[in-house]
Formats: C-alpha cells, sequence, structure tokens
C-alpha cells in the first residue's frame, strides 16, 4: 500500500473502524478517497474491543432507547446482508439472582428483541428464552447455580474486530479508494479559509508528502485532539480515553455452551466464547499514559479474575490465562482533565463509564471534519455521518450507499459453505479448516486455496500456532498489507493473545514466511524477531506492576518497529 500525493476528494486520517468505513462510504458515493494510517490498520482500539456486535444492554437501563436500536439495526444488517462471513451470532446467558428479578430482566430483554425486530433490517437471530436453574446447570455446568433462581438467554453476535477492519479497508481499495499505511500526517495544509489537505511523512521510506483534498476527516479516536492540534488553537472535541483490559483463557478451563454477562460495581463483565477460547472482560478506567500501547496491570487482570470467579465453581487462575489485551475507548468528555486510571492515582479522576458513548461529527474549521465517540457496532452510521459533514454544499454527491455494499468474502459465503465437504476433498484440508477459512475470508477462500494448490507446503499448519494455515501468513502479506510481524501475530491472525507463550514459539516461522514475501535478508528478519520477543517481554512485564504508571512505563520499554 503506498500514498498518493492526490488530489483526492476526500482524505481520511486514521484507520480503525471508523476511518475504513468512512473511506468505503466516500469511495461508494462516486468520490475519490484517501486514506493515511500513521501504523497498521487497526493497530488501535479497533483490534482491542470485546470484539462484541450488539446494541448495548447497558443503555436501556439508561433509557437511550434510540442508541441501542441504531444498534440493533446495524447489528441485523452486518450479520444478514454485509459481512455474513465475518459477523457470527453467539449466546448469553443474564444470570438472576433473586426471583424478583426476573421480570425487570426479562423486559428489559423483550424490549431489547422489539427494538431489534422493529428496526429496517432482519433480526437474524432467535429471541430470549427464560431457563431455570436446572436448565442453567445442564447449559454451564461450571456456572455456580446454587444462589441462582435461573438465567435468561438471548443472542447477540461477535467479530474479529481487526479482520473486519482489514476487510473495510480492501473493500474500499476494492472500489477505488487508496490506502497507506505506515504514514503520519505531520500537519495540515492551509487555503486562504479553509484545510485544503495535509503534510505527511512516509514512515518507511522517510518522504514527506502533500497530499491536497477537498476535505479532511480525521478519524484518529484517542488521538483525535492531537491530530486536530496540528492545527494550532484548543481541540473543539475532547476525547477522554477510557481502558478497558480482556482476558483469553482456554475453551476448557469453562464448560458452557453460552457466555455470560453479568454487571459489576464499575462495568459489565463478559465472558463471551471465541473459537477454542474464552475472552474475559472488560474494565473501564481512564488513562491519560501512552496512546499506542495502553497496558493492563496486575491490579486489572486481578479485577476480572476476581469478577469472574464469583460465577464459577472451579476458580481461574493466573496461569488459566493465555493471553491479554488492553485497549482504549475514544469517549466523549463532558469536561477537561483526567486520571491515571486503575492504579487509582490522582482525585480528578472522571467516571468513564457515565461517559456517552455515541458519536459526534463537527467541523471545526472549513475542509475539516472531526468524528468521535461511538461503538464498533455503529462504525457504519459514524462514517455516514462525518462523510455527510465532509460533502456537504458539494453539488451531484450522492448519499450513502454503505447499506447496500457488501464486504469483499461476503459474495460467495453461502455457496462456498455450502461446497464446504468438496472443497475439503478438493484442497486436501479437513473439513474443519474449511471452516476455520470461511469463518475469516467468506468466499475469498478460493484466494487462500490457491495459494494452498500453488505451494501445497502452504497448507501445513504454522508450526507453535497450529490453529492457523502457513498459507494464512503468506496470505496477509500478498492480500491484507501486513508488513511486520506484529501485523500478522497480533492482527491479521489472534496468536498473541491465543497462545500460552504469545505467539514467541510460531514467531520464527512465521518470519520465515514473510521473509520470503517481503525480500527481508537475515539482519532485518532477525530484528522483526527481536523486536517482537521485546514486544511480548514488555507486555508480561507491564502485566506484574500494580498501578498504570508502573504498567506503562514497563510497555513502552519496547519501542515500534517501521
Amino acid at each position: 500500500m503506498t500514498a498518493t500525493e492526490g488530489p483526492v476528494d476526500v482524505l481520511i486520517v486514521g484507520g480503525g473502524v471508523v476511518g475504513t468505513g468512512a473511506a468505503l462510504d466516500a469511495v461508494s458515493r462516486g468520490l475519490s478517497v484517501g486514506l493515511l494510517e500513521q501504523r497498521d490498520l487497526a493497530s488501535g482500539t479497533s483490534s482491542r474491543s470485546s470484539k462484541l456486535v450488539h446494541g448495548g444492554l447497558r443503555y436501556l437501563e439508561m433509557f437511550d432507547f434510540g442508541l441501542v436500536r441504531e444498534a440493533l439495526e446495524e447489528r441485523g444488517l452486518l450479520l444478514t446482508r454485509l459481512a455474513p462471513h465475518l459477523v457470527r451470532p453467539v449466546p448469553f446467558l443474564y444470570p438472576l439472582h433473586r426471583t424478583v428479578e426476573r421480570p425487570y430482566v426479562g423486559a428489559g430483554l423483550a424490549l431489547y428483541d422489539v427494538l431489534a425486530m422493529a428496526g429496517k433490517y432482519e433480526m437474524g437471530l432467535p429471541k430470549h428464552k427464560h431457563l431455570f436453574r436446572r436448565q442453567v446447570a445442564r447449559i454451564a455446568p461450571d456456572l455456580r447455580t446454587d444462589d441462582l433462581s435461573g438465567a435468561v438467554r438471548y443472542y447477540d453476535c461477535q467479530v474479529d474486530d481487526a479482520r473486519l477492519v482489514v476487510t473495510l479497508a480492501r473493500t474500499a481499495a476494492h472500489h477505488g479508494a487508496l490506502v497507506a499505511t505506515r504514514t503520519r500526517v505531520t500537519g495540515f495544509l492551509r487555503g486562504e479559509s479553509r484545510v485544503v489537505g495535509v503534510r505527511a511523512t512516509d514512515l518507511e521510506s522517510g518522504q514527506e508528502l502533500e497530499i491536497h483534498a477537498r476535505a479532511v476527516v480525521n478519524a484518529t479516536g484517542v488521538w483525535t485532539d492531537d491530530v486536530e492540534g496540528l492545527l494550532g488553537g484548543t481541540p473543539t472535541l475532547n476525547v477522554e480515553a477510557s481502558k478497558g483490559i480482556h482476558l483469553v483463557v482456554p475453551r476448557d478451563r469453562i464448560r458452557s455452551e453460552c457466555g455470560f454477562i453479568t454487571k459489576t460495581e464499575k462495568s459489565v463483565l463478559f465472558v463471551i466464547p471465541w473459537g477454542r477460547h474464552w475472552i474475559i472482560g472488560t474494565t473501564d478506567t481512564a488513562w491519560d499514559l501512552d496512546l499506542a500501547h495502553p497496558a493492563a496491570s496486575r491490579t486489572d487482570i486481578d479485577y476480572l479474575l476476581h469478577h469472574v470467579n464469583t460465577m464459577l465453581k472451579v476458580p481461574l487462575d493466573h496461569d488459566d490465562v493465555e493471553g491479554v489485551y488492553a485497549g482504549l475507548r475514544p469517549l466523549l468528555a463532558g469536561k477537561p482533565g483526567r486520571g491515571v486510571g486503575s492504579g487509582g492515582e490522582g482525585e480528578a479522576r472522571s467516571a468513564t463509564t457515565k461517559v456517552s458513548r455515541e458519536h459526534t461529527v463537527v467541523s471545526p474549521a472549513p475542509g475539516l471534519v472531526l468524528i468521535a465517540g461511538g461503538k464498533l457496532t455503529t462504525y457504519r452510521v459514524m462514517a455516514r455521518d462525518a462523510v455527510d459533514v465532509a460533502v456537504r454544499g458539494w453539488a451531484g454527491v450522492a448519499p450513502s450507499q454503505t447499506e447496500r455494499v457488501p464486504l469483499l468474502g461476503a459474495e460467495g459465503f453461502l455457496t462456498r459453505t455450502n461446497q464446504r465437504v468438496a472443497l475439503s476433498r478438493r484442497s486436501g484440508l479437513e473439513v474443519g479448516r474449511i471452516d476455520h477459512l470461511l469463518g475469516r475470508y467468506g468466499g475469498l477462500l478460493d484466494e487462500v486455496l490457491a495459494l494452498v494448490a500453488a505451494r501445497p507446503d502452504l497448507g501445513e499448519p504454522l508450526p507453535g500456532a497450529e490453529d492457523y494455515l502457513c498459507a494464512e501468513i503468506v496470505y496477509a502479506v500478498s492480500h491484507e498489507g501486513a508488513r511486520h510481524l506484529d501485523d500478522v501475530l497480533a492482527r491479521r491472525t489472534r496468536i498473541s493473545i491465543e497462545t500460552f507463550d504469545r505467539g514467541t514459539v510460531a514467531v520464527t516461522a512465521a518470519a520465515d514466511l514473510m521473509a520470503a514475501e517481503l525480500g527481508w535478508d537475515a539482519a532485518r528478519r532477525d530484528d522483526e524477531v527481536d523486536h517482537y520477543l521485546r514486544r511480548v517481554e514488555a507486555e508480561r512485564q507491564s502485566q506484574e506492576k500494580l498501578t498504570d504508571q508502573e504498567a506503562d512505563e514497563a510497555r513502552v520499554s519496547a519501542p515500534d518497529i517501521v
């Protein structure tokens, strides 16, 4: 992926889910589009979420029915039309501790279903169902039921967030958008009375660029204020970073057919099925340290383990944790000033759980648009709103088309799913492998199988991370813009959080495959491996620290590689 020097109609800054969504929205309206990302696609918040596509049950308690309905509409659209290969249903249990809770929780979930059915798109999921204690014990043998009166089972959806972003970027590029990673915006170009583009640096070559555009959209999440600050003056939006951490544990540690959800004193606790794993999250604490690499502290991890263990017959401990990741939510704050976070330092901390997840679009200067807030599920609405503001007053621009533009891989997904046995026989791969590839690539499965047909050795499991094929590493480089081991092990695959060794066993085989594709010499290959090992060690060290400040200092000791 290379940068263009323009001019373009719309230039997007930020390669997360909102930025790539905006690129697809703009290009599908017939506009010329460029997108700049200073690191890798989804390298910030958009690869570190709870990986849920959901309406947000907690917002019903806040009477934010409009936000819930909007999110449920987007959930149905993604599941049934736009990305059926990436988005899949997940059943959850909402445990009931007292009989009197049943009508209250049941009414809330009934409203949840009604709002989903009342939307413009198909619901695509079963309705909620009340369960009694004996039924709960059969469905979830490891869930403590001695103090439960039963549960309510309901459905939401999940998605590999980083894969969604990469697919959005590829879909936008397929329709004509120009996408450049490792390109940092360093300033804005000003005309007589408006922003007319940006100055940027290609971080790999060092080349300085001037990219002209009729409108620039800043979709950088928690970096929104920093990027706007390049204009000078006081930032228009005060975007507050809220840290949420997640643990990954093996699926066999908790016997259950469903995930769980319950409220804690500070946040909502999810236990989410994730292939052969569970994802447990999340925390919700203010963060004002390094934005690129938020760190999970020992305090954060202990908090989640404590709360999940109140639900389990056999408690989890630190030895059960395969992976840990931390992300930052870009929230719209009501006032400036943030405290440190889970370490508890500072008295001026904001209550980030009270800050709205709704998004805001503003234009602080002609030619510049800012979009901030929101959530993963409603990325398409956010993107549409940002582009609407960017093109306001332009003649001949079509309205948003993205509710009718399936993402790459959606086409052919159903057909290929029905052909899974034949594909297995033809490729020599087990049916389970075909299912795995279908869930990651959809109809683009054919491109991965073509690599295996041309090079049968790529049909072998990746040593040290046998859930993935060697072909997937090569495909990440050849088709998905991966440039570094971090890109492949942390985002194109999730090896870094799905193995107890955090990918340190698979790293050498992955490096060899990438080196052959990218032309790395032995020194460059060794540098990449060394960087990845240092990154893992820094993360492990940070997760032993008690405070955010100490965890941050440990994590930033491993700098990025360009």
